[in-house]
């Protein structure tokens, strides 16, 4: 198993205004000192403006790799700090895009995260972004990074080291998801659910019933 370094940890910052009915976001995250408890919906001292998209226990954590990070730096010229993607972690030496779905990270002494679903691109990530075509560029390039739920609660800061403790044998990753599962990744996944390998969160299995659906439609 491998590790990596928790690069920043980030929380909102302030809330900014939208346009839509929510009418405002919480994806102006930004580093903090000392150490932060996590809980079962996140971080202490965080928020998600819109439950409907963001949050809830399979997306209490967002995490993003420092390697994606620098690959839209180089792409856009210019920085790309910890917490500007909306990430509540900024992480290097795991590639975070890539983890399996069910991958455990145990992070610093105590607290264990498991990877869940990947991030898609909301309106409000666009316009935060200020970039031309930002939703297709960053769909095009598959770099999501993660959504994780809390297995086990504890603190967590920056320096801390980030150890994956467990990755299931089947496989997929959160970046297999988004790009969208073949028949046989699909089947993969759907037997590690059946067997207990793997507890899927609701956004996988509405993936999982979607695809069965077009298959049933097709057969």
């Amino acid at each position: 198993m491998n590790s990596g370094t928790l690069l920043a940890v980030c929380r909102v910052h302030e809330l900014l205004p939208t346009t839509d009915a929510t009418g405002v976001t919480a994806i102006d995250k930004r580093p903090v000192d000392g150490e932060v408890r996590v809980h079962a919906l996140g971080l202490t001292g965080d928020i998600q403006a819109s439950r409907k998209h963001h949050g809830g226990e399979s997306k209490a954590v967002y995490a993003y790799s420092q390697d994606d990070a620098e690959y839209w730096a180089a792409e856009l010229g210019t920085p790309i700090p910890p917490g500007l993607f909306g990430e509540n972690l900024r992480i290097t030496g795991i590639a975070v895009s890539e983890a399996v779905i069910g991958e455990r990270w145990q992070i610093g002494g105590k607290t264990v995260l498991e990877v869940t679903c990947p991030r898609t691109p909301c309106r409000n990530f666009a316009a935060r972004m200020h970039q031309p075509r930002w939703a297709v560029r960053f769909t095009e390039a598959a770099r999501t990074g993660t959504y994780l739920r809390v297995v086990r609660t504890g603190t967590i800061s920056a320096g801390d080291t980030v150890s994956v403790i467990h990755k299931p044998e089947h496989g997929v990753t959160s970046g297999d998801v988004f790009r969208g599962l073949s028949p046989e990744q699909t089947r993969l996944l759907s037997n590690a659910a059946a067997s207990g390998d793997v507890s899927l969160s609701p956004e996988i299995r509405k993936v999982l019933r979607t695809l069965a659906a077009r298959e049933a439609m097709a057969g």
